[in-house]
């Protein structure tokens, strides 16, 4: 009995013949499961899956320190806007997330004093419309504009220095920081975790003298102007000297006058 193995149409077959037979049988036996070629395997293996919606919210909480960050973004409902932007671009997002310590280190009353619209102003602040990583910021030309650019004729833009080593120095004008790692950096979203709150000098910087308003809030007088006064009635003038002089010869004169008159009429009578 021999045996040999054929490929019929693709598929693997052992054909045994046995011999010595009056006539000669053969069967196949058709091995089911048995070699598949490279080329069916690539016909069906399933395709990967299409990444999913990019989910700043669990990208932060997966940081574990920006629960005040996630909080701002969801009172102000900033974190809609900037993921419908992030999926619907294709020019990605760049975020600078403060940590819960940089927000613990400003002045008391620095968030509670702000307007709702300054506020959102200052998150935006934190985002560039457009993906970084920090090797590209070696090339950028500074500033570069915010999210927030704009907003109230602000400029709202940042200035970035590069130090090597992948280490990046971020500045507002009114304060610095550096970036050092990424809790995220892959498009369309890099994210860059900071231990201050970027301040934008368009709303913390010093304010000119003629924009500053007075503390009382009335425009400031000028100190050396005294106010002017209501005149009274004009008191009577007293007689000068030259007219007491003049009123006395006067006097003298018509008093002599009468007096000759006198002498005259005694003389003739």
């Amino acid at each position: 009995m021999a045996e040999s193995l054929t490929i019929l149409e693709g598929k693997c077959a052992r054909s045994t013949v046995i011999a010595n037979w009056p006539c000669f049988y053969s069967y196949s036996v058709a091995l089911c499961g048995g070699i598949v070629s490279r080329e069916a395997q690539a016909q069906t293996a399933p395709a990967p899956a299409p990444p999913g919606p990019v989910n700043i919210t669990a990208i932060l909480e997966k940081g574990g320190q920006f629960t005040t960050l996630i909080r701002l973004l969801n009172t102000n409902q900033i974190i809609n806007q900037l993921e419908t932007q992030l999926n619907s671009s294709n020019q990605g997002l760049t975020i600078f997330a403060p940590t819960d310590n940089a927000f613990t280190n400003l002045k008391p009353g620095t968030l509670n004093n702000l307007s709702t619209q300054q506020q959102v102003a200052l998150l935006l602040y934190h985002v560039l419309p457009k993906y970084y990583n920090l090797a590209s910021f070696e090339s950028v030309s500074n500033p570069v504009r915010t999210q927030a650019g704009g907003m109230d004729g602000g400029e709202y833009g940042l200035n970035f220095t590069s130090l090597g080593n992948n280490q990046v120095n971020v500045s507002t004008g009114v304060v610095e920081t550096q970036l050092n790692n990424a809790l995220r950096q892959e498009f369309p979203l890099a994210v860059y975790p900071v231990d201050r709150v970027l301040l934008p000098s368009d709303l913390f910087g010093a304010k000119s003298p003629k924009s500053a308003p007075s503390p009382s809030g009335s425009p400031v007088s000028d100190t050396n102007t005294t106010p002017a006064t209501k005149p009274g009635p004009k008191a009577p003038s007293a007689p000068s000297k030259d007219s007491s002089s003049a009123y006395g010869k006067s006097s003298v004169g018509v008093a002599l006058v009468v007096g000759v008159a006198l002498m005259c009429s005694s003389f003739l009578s």
